[in-house]
C-alpha cells in the first residue's frame, strides 16, 4: 500500500510560484513525477486557504485539487489542534497550521507536506509535536519539504 501524504497549502502555492523558481520547479517536478506514488490527500481548510486568493492564481491552484480526496474536518482534529495550542506548540494565530497537522494526525497520514520552514518544517516543534502526540496516543506524522520526496533531482 502506498504511503500517505497530506499536501499543505503551502505546497500547492509552489506550484505556481513567480518568485522562488527553484521551489517552483522542484514542486512541479515532483508532482508531476513523485507524487502519483502516493495517496495524497488535502482538506476543506486547503481548500478554503486556496480560494482566498486572488485571481488569476485561485482557479489554477483550486484545479490542482481536482480529484485530491479530502480529509475530513473531524471534532476530534479540532480538539487536538486546540490542544496543540494550548499546549504552546502552536501560537492561536497559527490555528490553521495546527488543524493541518492535527488532521493528519487524527487521519494517521505519513507525510505532512510543506514548504513553511518557519513554521510548520521547524525541527524543534516537530520534537515537541511528535512529544505531545506519542503522550497522548496519537499518530505523528512526518513534516517534511517535497524536496525530501524527490527520488532522483
Amino acid at each position: 500500500m502506498p504511503r500517505t501524504l497530506y499536501l499543505e497549502t503551502s505546497v500547492i502555492g509552489a506550484y505556481l510560484d513567480k518568485g522562488d523558481s527553484f521551489r517552483r520547479d522542484l514542486t512541479i517536478r515532483w508532482w508531476d513525477h513523485e507524487l502519483p506514488n502516493y495517496r495524497a490527500f488535502v482538506s476543506p481548510l486547503v481548500t478554503r486557504e486556496l480560494e482566498r486568493t486572488r485571481e488569476p492564481y485561485r482557479s489554477s491552484y483550486l484545479k490542482l485539487l481536482d480529484g485530491l480526496p479530502q480529509l475530513e474536518i473531524t471534532e476530534e482534529a479540532a480538539i487536538l489542534a486546540d490542544g496543540y495550542i494550548g499546549r504552546g506548540l502552536f501560537q492561536r494565530k497559527f490555528l490553521g497550521d495546527a488543524l493541518h497537522v492535527a488532521l493528519a494526525s487524527f487521519h494517521k497520514i505519513d507525510y505532512v507536506v510543506t514548504w513553511n520552514f518557519g513554521y510548520l518544517a521547524s525541527v524543534h516543534r516537530q520534537a515537541r509535536l511528535r512529544l505531545f502526540n506519542t503522550s497522548a496516543g496519537f499518530f505523528v506524522p512526518e513534516i517534511i519539504t517535497p524536496e525530501f520526496l524527490v527520488s532522483e533531482l
